[in-house]
């Protein structure tokens, strides 16, 4: 008896200790030293973004039997080149002036390709020149597929700079034909893809999921897999299978003053896929699809990898067209974190929105901490700000898609049917996204609010109709 009273009297002091003044001295005591996502963040990160430097020694590789004819194959005399830098310990492969043919081509570490003023990688259109297949990824699951134009697994130190030109060769005649609807109203990848979701959705070893001749998954342009400290700077692309730079489960990425023209089927200009520490300043994007669009998986295969894309900086960029300026999405199944874009020109009649958030209940995912700042928008063709979690099969899944945290920050724009446009369905999370100090001229129509959820505030927040008499009247600090 004495014991049960004993611990009832220990009991009853550990309780009183509980009042809401502890709880909360102990929650203070709890976050202690944690430091709140936001502007200041920016500078930790780009202290840990360092571009690779370099050797100063080249390889050029006409020295080991690349023409510049266009026609000659190069393919082989350049793997030459990257083989000698790279057992040199570093330095550069050069393109000199000219147009080389090639197919696949492997970075090793510590090695630069420089593509001279003047110069012209032209990549092969023959499948044939991208096989033996490569781990890689196809739209968020991962698969023994065809080699990416540019590939480095598992490499440290690699670049791919100049002011020359990489041309994928890709037209409606060959890669981009692939995705196209032929006589029987299907295009020829979707039944691969169907086979590739199957094998991520089973959870199929991945060394199990060839792909490659007889299938049609197209390759990505530039793709660092599993590789870190990377430089992509200076270069144009044009003419891509689809997507043009793809860096996956790396870190330390600079993507800087690089100019891409590529209007194919699901020509994404950087995608940074369960990527941390990436930088994307200086760049032009004039694309087919989202000019860039940040990933960490897709469905089941993304979950399986469970790495999320984080710390990324966009700034200083132009967006012409494509589906959207920047995007959170589709495959977003691993979650995206801690995002800033600033300082960027969206303007475009072929833009369709400047800041996209898109998922459904089979990716699932989040998307938080997400901040846009002093950017200046011409023309978009949907909405300023679009989240989109009806995306192809919207809530038909058990993986409740979230965004949370989006601070949007004296963004202006001059013509745009709507600034919002948000379709979400019931379970699925919508919370603090803020407008301050913006100003959206050219309004058109209402806002598209459907299932739109927690918490959207405005402040200092202008609206402007197109038109005098609209059913838009010029609003203030909205709505």
């Amino acid at each position: 008896m004495r014991r049960l009273i004993y611990r009832l009297i220990v009991l009853i002091l550990f309780l009183s200790l509980l009042q809401p003044s502890h709880l909360m001295r102990a929650a203070q005591r709890s976050n202690a030293g944690k430091a709140s996502v936001g502007w200041d963040s920016v500078p930790l990160i780009l202290a840990r973004i360092k571009p690779p430097v370099f050797p100063a020694r080249d390889f050029k590789i006409t020295d080991y039997g690349a023409v510049a004819d266009g026609k000659t194959d190069s393919t082989e005399a350049i793997r030459k080149a990257i083989e000698a830098c790279h057992s040199a310990g570093g330095g550069r492969v050069v393109v000199p002036i000219g147009v080389f043919l090639t197919g696949a081509i492997h970075l090793k570490s510590n090695v630069n390709l420089y593509i001279s003023e003047g110069a012209t990688l032209k990549f092969s259109a023959d499948p044939e020149k991208y096989l033996p297949v490569v781990y890689t990824r196809f739209e968020g699951t991962e698969c023994m597929n065809y080699s990416p134009l540019i590939y480095a697994f598992e490499q440290e130190n690699i670049a791919v700079t100049g002011t020359g030109t990489l041309d994928g060769s890709a037209t409606d005649q060959n890669w981009w034909a692939w995705n196209r609807k032929g006589a029987n109203g299907e295009a020829p990848a979707r039944g691969s893809i169907r086979k590739l979701l199957d094998y991520g959705e089973r959870g199929v070893p991945v060394k199990d999921r060839v792909f490659g001749k007889g299938e049609y998954l197209r390759p990505n342009f530039i793709q660092p897999y599993r590789s870190r400290n990377i430089l992509i700077e200076g270069i144009k692309i044009v003419n891509s299978p689809m997507w043009e730079i793809h860096p996956v489960l790396s870190t330390n990425v600079t993507v800087r003053n690089v100019k891409i023209s590529s209007h194919g089927p699901n020509n994404d200009g950087c995608d940074p896929e369960s990527s941390r520490d990436v930088l994307i300043e200086d760049c032009v994007f004039d694309t087919g699809d989202d000019c860039i669009a940040i990933k960490s998986g897709r469905d089941n295969d993304g979950r399986r990898v469970n790495v999320p894309s984080e710390n990324i900086i966009v700034r200083n960029s132009t967006m012409k067209d494509g589906h959207g300026g920047v995007v959170m999405g589709s495959e977003i199944s691993g979650g995206v974190r801690n995002v800033f874009i600033e300082n960027c020109r969206m303007d475009s009649p072929n833009l369709d929105r400047a800041l996209r958030f898109k998922s459904n209940a089979r990716r699932g995912g989040f998307a938080e901490n997400v901040f846009m700042r002093n950017v200046e928008v011409g023309r978009v063709k949907e909405a300023i700000l679009t989240i989109d979690f009806m995306y192809e099969t919207g809530p038909n899944g058990p993986y409740k898609p979230v965004v949370r945290n989006v601070n949007i920050e004296n963004v202006k724009s001059a013509s745009s049917p709507r600034v919002m446009w948000i379709a979400s369905f019931p379970g699925a999370v919508i919370d603090d996204v803020h407008f301050v100090d913006c100003t959206f001229n050219g309004v058109e129509t209402a806002e598209m609010m459907q299932n739109a959820g927690g918490s959207i505030s405005f402040k200092n927040v202008n609206i402007v109709p197109a038109k005098k008499g609209s059913s838009l009247d010029s609003r203030s600090n909205w709505p």
